[in-house]
């Protein structure tokens, strides 16, 4: 089916009619339309979560929608414009339906990641309670999500750019608001804060009579009227923010919300722990705050919340904890200025996609107004900022990548003339480690635009060599099952899900990234955007995102059950402990992985390495 014709027929149905053109061409472009014979298998979402949603297009499809009742008839039949498969796609667990062609059937399939946006909109959150009235006693309840205008506890003050700052903070004042929106031009806005006042007013001595758009903060992120409280929240976590402004599509200003909002709000119940650490005021406090994030992210995870999202939210929480520990130990050194270096998150949490069990990598570009003597001080300070995430439960490896260590801590210019020396010569000097762990770099504290290290890494196609050796690198951890000497030594079954399954495709993606320019951190994105390319055709790009995603959930899920009971999280799996479908899960992706490894170990053998980037050639 033509995308448009696709995009004109989802328009017709629930809960795809509320959408606008961009966003119904944006589904059709991702979908994949198919086709099934009568009594054909479409979905069994009992054996393992959907991660699309299905729409009948032409025929009836039989669902089941009790797994203890499938001998019996059909709990339901589907007609063109019916949905199914977003209960499993929503929760991500095996809760159903079976699903099976009644005659000859065309059912179009919405990836979760173009699919689930649509459910956590006001239209989908309908659609959810209409479904779940009608049929309760015969489906899983799907999650819901509160939408960020549920937030919006009362107008805020607009105030014109002109107007005097100390009319400003009368009106602050009278009102009891602790901010105030300066209306700009073409739709755009400052805000005026109570924080922003002492510092330009009082501090700097800016005289009352000021007008307001000269104190006014514009960095302040934007989330829009429809969308889910949970994203808006990874928004004001990710950026650090105080506030988040509330517009409409035609960019007026609707509303503010601020972290005490969502920290109320029953559907992000144990987010406010994150306001929490925000504001602790000692180590101690830290410590004890961060002791409830497990239980917080187990708590989102049932709630519904997808484990990506959840694992997003803990890799926000980990940065708030590692700058309140920036903000301790540098109140206890003015001599050593906070702001002299930007803080690099490396590894899973620079990619956002750390767990429990992830280490805290990280590394220092600092101006080049620092001397090399002055960066030992600042690298004892560092040293301390670990301990106190020791004190709140986060490990750095003392011999591994911190900022505490000469290797990662550096000028931002000589930072970047190291990165030189490794695209020139990833042999020497532990190039291929040393490149792979600064471009996975993500700033959280400092000047954002200070490392330009990664930068560096742009030019790799005019490298082939290069490229060469840092495929080889990439692709030198295999995915497997067990090495064989632990199976002859008789070892205990366990599963290294991270070495063995997890690595191969983060280096994969980082490589595949690399190769085509793209500076995307999250290992899905990465897959995405060198996705067509001749070592990375579509087929192998969609698969590990979906191996990634599925591999994610299995380890995020078990770490959370060893730190339930009493264990330290770990990406040791005792497989005799795993149920069958998770073993089975396991051995597919593995297996995926690795024909992925393959192919493009014989790529590399057959094809220059000029050509690997180019697109895929046409079948």
């Amino acid at each position: 089916m033509d995308p448009a014709d696709l995009a004109a027929f989802l328009a017709e149905h629930p809960p795809f009619d509320s959408l606008g053109p961009t966003a119904l061409e944006t589904i059709a472009q991702g979908a994949r339309v198919d086709r099934f014979a009568d009594g054909e298998l479409i979905l069994d979402a009992f054996r393992n979560p959907s991660v699309e949603v299905f729409v009948v297009l032409e025929g009836h499809v039989h669902l089941w929608n009790d797994a203890d009742r499938r001998a019996e008839g059909p709990d339901e039949v589907v007609a063109p414009g019916g949905v199914f498969g977003f209960s499993a796609m929503l929760t991500e667990r095996s809760i159903g339906p079976r699903a099976v062609a009644a005659g000859e059937v065309v059912a179009v399939r919405i990836p979760a990641a173009l699919a689930a946006p649509v459910f956590a909109s006001r239209r989908g959150a309908g659609f959810l309670a209409d479904i779940m009235s009608s049929a309760r006693s015969r489906v899983p309840a799907a999650p819901t999500y509160s939408l960020v205008d549920d937030l919006i506890v009362r107008p805020p003050i607009v105030v014109e750019p002109s107007t005097p700052v100390m009319e400003v903070a009368r009106r602050m004042t009278a009102e009891g608001q602790p901010y105030a929106v300066v209306k700009l031009e073409h739709g755009r806005f400052g805000l005026v804060t109570d924080s922003v006042l002492r510092t330009r007013v009082l501090v700097e001595g800016l005289p009352p009579s000021s007008p307001a758009h000269s104190v006014m903060d514009t960095s302040v992120p934007t989330t829009l009227l429809g969308d889910s409280a949970a994203e808006a929240l990874l928004l004001l976590l990710d950026r650090d923010a105080e506030f988040l402004l509330v517009t409409d599509r035609a960019g007026g200003l609707r509303g503010i919300v601020c972290p005490r909002d969502f920290a109320i709000s029953p559907t992000t119940a144990g987010v406010s722990l994150h306001e929490q650490l925000r504001r602790a005021t000692s180590v101690e406090d830290l410590a004890c705050h961060a002791a409830g994030i497990p239980a917080m992210l187990g708590d989102l995870l049932s709630r519904g919340l997808a484990s990506n999202r959840v694992i997003a939210v803990y890799s926000a929480v980990v940065d708030t904890l590692v700058r309140r520990a920036i903000g301790f130990v540098f109140a206890r050194h003015p001599e050593l200025s906070v702001d002299a270096f930007t803080w690099l998150s490396l590894g899973s949490n620079g990619r956002r996609e750390a767990v429990l069990s992830s280490d805290v990598d990280s590394a220092a570009a600092f101006d080049g107004s620092v001397p090399d003597a002055e960066i030992a001080r600042y690298r004892a300070a560092f040293g301390e900022v670990y301990q106190v995430l020791a004190r709140a439960g986060l490990s750095g490896d003392e011999h591994g990548a911190t900022a505490r260590h000469p290797l990662f801590a550096r000028t931002n210019a000589a930072w970047r003339a190291a990165g030189e020396e490794w695209l020139a010569s990833p042999v020497e000097h532990n190039g291929a480690m040393m490149t792979s762990l600064l471009v996975d770099g993500r700033p959280i504290h400092g000047d954002p635009g200070l490392p330009a290290v990664a930068r560096v890494f742009g030019d790799l196609r005019r490298h082939p060599g290069t490229m060469r050796l840092l495929l080889q690198e990439s692709l030198s951890k295999r995915a497997k099952l067990r090495p064989m000497r632990h199976i002859l030594a008789r070892q205990p079954d366990t599963f290294d899900i991270k070495r063995h399954a997890l690595l191969p495709v983060v280096n994969i993606a980082r490589w595949a990234a690399l190769s085509v320019g793209s500076a995307a951190l999250p290992t899905t994105e990465r897959l995405r955007a060198a996705s067509g390319s001749a070592m990375m055709p579509d087929e192998h790009a969609n698969t590990l995102i979906e191996v990634f995603g599925v591999l994610q959930r299995l380890r995020l899920r078990y770490q959370l059950m060893q730190h339930r009971a009493g264990d330290r999280p770990s990406d040791l799996i005792t497989m005799s402990r795993m149920s069958s479908i998770d073993r089975s899960v396991i051995a597919q992706a593995v297996r995926e992985i690795s024909s992925v490894q393959r192919r493009m170990d014989n790529i590399s053998q057959f094809v220059p390495a000029e050509a690997w980037a180019s697109p895929e050639p046409a079948r």
